[in-house]
């Protein structure tokens, strides 16, 4: 399955299990941890363990295996390791306090140098 169709499936569970504010951030020639980093919000402690434990689920059935879910200990974010996409799903004010968007979406210094 190509990364880009397991975006899709990804944000398509996302949002079928009411996670608000997804979204997408490419990560290629910015990091060569993933491809994808995908951001999410959850309603409470409890939605967000779910929406993690759902992701995997969902994505095992789908034949994608050795999905990791960090933060098991946390009620305010988890991240789910997919090797080529990482989802982190987090409580809205803790979202906002981490700002990964702003973060991700700046230029890195080589494109700021070609300028």
């Amino acid at each position: 399955m190509e990364v880009s169709e397991i975006k899709k499936n990804i944000e398509k569970i996302l949002d079928d299990n009411k996670a608000q504010s997804i979204t997408a951030i490419n990560l290629k020639n910015k990091s060569y941890i993933a491809d994808y980093m995908i951001i999410a919000s959850g309603t409470s402690s409890r939605h967000l363990q779910s929406l993690s434990e759902i992701l995997v689920n969902e994505l095992k059935k789908q034949g994608i295996e050795n999905c990791r879910i960090e933060g098991r200990d946390s009620n305010d974010w988890k991240l789910v390791d997919t090797q080529d996409i990482i989802v982190h799903i987090f409580h809205p004010e803790k979202r906002k306090f981490y700002d990964l968007e702003k973060m991700w979406s700046e230029e890195t210094p080589k494109e700021k140098a070609m300028i």
